[in-house]
């Protein structure tokens, strides 16, 4: 395993990619639809459509939100704070497979936004533990927040620095929610949540490829 780890680590991303696609679905060990938990919850992964950085696909159009069951059960903790309240998440990101973590980094090297997938921990959505969300009203619709997704900019901070009272109300929100289930922010990223627990867990490793 510690040679396969070096090889991969010592080789173009690119061709890591390219070798992976040959390989068929995944596994999906310890990980749960994040409806099994919270129904309720809105789904749009951004990385099942064209609407992401990278301009296409990096997941099957109907792969699940899949989470580890205590994530799941965090989330339907948030969710139910947040429906008492005429509101709900929406999760547009949540396990990522290692091969789409490594062509997001290829694609922008932003250290800030998205982690290098062979530095330290990696990306912890890798570890199916963390989550991007966004705050919706009770019928499914986005409000106001600071930022679009993956928008790499200053607005996308977790601190808001705006004058809109709805925008700084919608986020404290968001982040109140998320904090009740169990779950922390990160500085660069109003979206996106990580589950206290973490590091009980270990990176989902993949051994076959998610087909476009």
């Amino acid at each position: 395993m510690k040679q396969l780890v070096k090889l991969v680590a010592q080789t173009p991303i690119l061709f890591v990619v390219t070798a992976l696609s040959a390989l068929a679905e995944p596994t999906y060990d310890n990980l749960v639809n994040i409806h099994s938990a919270a129904p309720s919850i809105f789904v749009e992964l951004r990385y099942a459509t064209a609407q992401n950085i990278t301009g296409h696909p990096l997941y099957p159009p109907d792969m699940p939100a899949l989470v580890r069951p205590g994530t799941a059960a965090r989330l339907a903790r948030a969710q139910a704070f947040l429906r008492a309240r005429g509101y709900g998440l929406k999760i547009w990101d949540a396990y990522r497979p290692l091969s789409a973590q490594m062509e997001l980094w290829e694609k922008t090297h932003k250290g800030a936004f998205v982690a290098d997938p062979f530095d330290g921990d990696g990306s912890l959505h890798t570890w199916g533990v963390a989550v991007d969300a966004t705050l919706v009203d009770a019928d499914g619709r986005e409000v106001a927040m600071p930022s679009h997704f993956d928008e790499f900019t200053p607005d996308a901070k977790l601190r808001y620095n705006g004058n809109d009272p709805a925008i700084k109300s919608h986020l404290r929100l968001l982040q109140t929610a998320m904090r009740h289930g169990g779950f922390y922010g990160t500085p660069t990223e109003w979206w996106h949540f990580v589950a206290y627990d973490w590091k009980k867990y270990a990176p989902i490793r993949a051994t076959r490829k998610i087909s476009h």
